[in-house]
Parts: C-alpha cells; structure tokens; sequence
C-alpha cells in the first residue's frame, strides 16, 4: 500500500474553500502519492475507498465537461463501468449516483464501439445528436452534482485514514 499525506493546513484552508476544494486535497495528494498516473499497477496499491474518490473525479470531471460521451470517448468507460464504483458509491450513500452509473453502463456497452473508435472533432461532435439517450443522464448528473459532492466530502471527512493520514 502507498502512504498517502495531506498536511492539515492544506485541508484547513481548503475546507474554508468549500467541498470542491477539500476534495481536491485528498484528490491531488491521491495521484501525487502514485506518480499521477492511474495505472493496474498502481491503482493495487491504493485500498477501494482511494479508488473510488479519483473515480468521482474523474467522472465528475469528464461530465461536467462534456457528460458521458466524452467520458467514454476519453477512454475512461471501463475505469467507470468495469470495476465496482457503482457499488462503491451506494456504499457511500449515494443511491441515485449509483443507479445513475447503472445506467450509464448499459448505455456503454451499447455505443462503445461507435463512442470508443477514432474520430475527427465533427464526427464527436456529432455523436451528442446521434446519441440522445445520454442527454438524460448528463442532465440528472449536473443538476445532481452539487448534492453529490457534499455527500461525498462528508464521507470523506467521516472517514479520513481511508483516504490520507494527516501531517501537520
């Protein structure tokens, strides 16, 4: 297991900040304490709960960005839909977050091929009016959001050896 450290003052100041950014504290001392690549080889030596947060992160970065066909098309479909986070996240609290990936999964498997493949900027472009069905879904996500994220910095601050030791 990588040790991962955050120093209190950092976390003090950035919960003064607000959710987003005392999750970012967590989140960036995450990918500095693996090198900031999320690889196999690195993502075993973090435990679930660590996981989990830079899958948020990912995910919450991707589909405020561009929703959920940019997500996939950016190659993170598996890292979102193959390993458990779904799970994870009901774990957590977050039931509606949790059916939301659900059915997000099943949108992925249908359109992988299609969202996946090489394509010019006019072709991705074109896949949100191709591909109606994830209007839905982004939509709930971004209305969503707000309440997701202090659900999850709540969980976060619960349980804070889960994700870092605190160094003062």
């Amino acid at each position: 297991m990588i040790e991962v450290k955050v120093k209190d003052a950092a976390l003090q100041q950035a919960a003064g900040e607000g959710m987003d950014a005392f999750l970012k504290v967590f989140v960036d001392a995450i990918r500095a304490a693996i090198g900031g690549e999320l690889t196999a080889e690195t993502m075993a030596q973090l435990n679930s709960d660590q996981v989990t947060l830079l899958a948020w992160d990912t995910l919450h970065e991707e589909v405020m960005d561009g929703g959920f066909v940019q997500l996939i098309h950016n190659g993170y479909g598996p890292f979102i839909f193959k390993n458990p986070f779904a799970k994870a996240v009901k774990l957590w609290g977050l039931r509606d977050l949790s059916k939301l990936v659900y059915d997000a999964h099943t949108l992925w498997l249908k359109y992988r091929d299609r969202i996946e493949r090489e394509l010019t900027e006019d072709e991705f472009m074109a896949l949100f009016e191709q591909l109606p069905e994830f209007d839905d879904l982004d939509d709930q996500f971004v209305e969503s959001e707000e309440e997701w994220t202090s659900l999850i910095a709540h969980y976060v601050d619960e349980h804070l050896d889960r994700f870092a030791g605190i160094e003062n």
